[in-house]
């Protein structure tokens, strides 16, 4: 069913599967060899959730090559690595951040993220964590039953980001005159061009001077590549649904030229930095993902990190 204006989703549905998604990938990754991120909570929130293809998949018993399409650019196979570099790209963020005295953040959509659970915050830290109410619902209850406690004083503000969340953040005793550490990690795909703007000029308002950003963004595709892309999208929709599990990609996210995101925070008074995914894989001695002439693939990803000086 396409997106509308006003979806909702649990975390086996729609855009609340590829958080499940996302977290068995870390859960996966967590269980490698030689990890490069500890994420403990991620395969028992995969479990909680319930979805036989994911549960499947961190047990091993779903090989990701027999799902995935050859031709694609983003493949199943390679998320665990790809999750494991955003992942500590992501924590280093907020370690940074932490160093630098900041000691306000706030996780846009964040889904299965457990950070506030799994990271040495400092004294004084306070992390918001806004998300779908079902979502932050199952996360903060699961986590409980396991018997997982925050790190640091943990605020959860149970709102859909296209409501008024800058006054929920607000009323669940966000300080807009302190620095703040954003995230907005793996968002920006699932929200219209102008919806990203506008979470952007949001954060902006909001943001004291010193303020930190990490966003990641995908680079604009020509006209025959969004072609190319629908239709590796109906591909690997019909392979997973081969497999039991029935997600349609083609409508989760939204098309339409996008601002580039240096340039717009650069007009909101921030300095930006971005990182290709590419560079983080080769960084965490991980092995390459193949990159095409024709496509944008994974490997192309950018992580933008920004500081505001007002």
């Amino acid at each position: 069913m396409p997106r509308t204006d006003n979806d909702t989703w649990d975390l086996a549905t729609s855009v609340g599967a590829t958080a499940t998604m996302v977290a068995a990938a870390r859960a996966i990754a967590t269980k490698s060899d030689d990890p490069l991120i500890e994420d403990r909570f991620a395969e028992p929130l995969v479990r909680a959730v319930g979805v036989d293809f994911f549960t499947r998949w961190v047990d091993g018993d779903l090989a990701a090559a027999d799902v995935d399409d050859h031709e694609s650019g983003w493949k199943l196979e390679h998320m665990p690595a790809a999750m494991a570099a955003r992942t500590r790209f992501f924590d280093a963020f907020f370690e940074d951040a932490a160093r630098a005295g900041v000691r306000q953040a706030v996780i846009l959509a964040s889904g299965l993220d457990a950070r506030a659970y799994r990271l040495e915050w400092p004294a004084g830290m306070t992390v918001f964590e806004i998300d779908q109410p079902e979502v932050i619902e199952f996360k903060t209850t699961t986590l409980a039953k396991l018997g997982a406690a925050p790190r640091a004083d943990l605020r959860t503000v149970a709102i859909d980001l296209r409501r008024d969340w800058p006054k929920a953040l607000v009323d669940n005793g966000f300080d807009r005159s302190r620095p703040t550490a954003w995230i907005a990690e793996g968002l920006f795909g699932y929200l219209p061009p102008e919806a990203q703007d506008r979470l952007l000029d949001n954060i902006s308002a909001l943001s004291a001077e010193g303020s930190r950003l990490a966003v990641e963004a995908i680079p604009d595709r020509p006209q025959q590549d969004v072609e190319k892309a629908r239709e590796m999208m109906r591909r690997a929709t019909a392979k997973w649904r081969d497999h039991g599990f029935e997600l349609d990609w083609e409508e989760l996210g939204f098309e339409g030229d996008r601002n580039d995101v240096a340039e717009y925070l650069k007009n909101l008074g921030w300095q930006t930095v971005g990182t290709q995914m590419s560079e983080l894989l080769a960084d965490g001695g991980l092995a390459a993902i193949p990159q095409t002439n024709d496509s944008v693939s994974v490997a192309d990803t950018v992580y933008y990190t920004s500081t505001l000086g007002k």
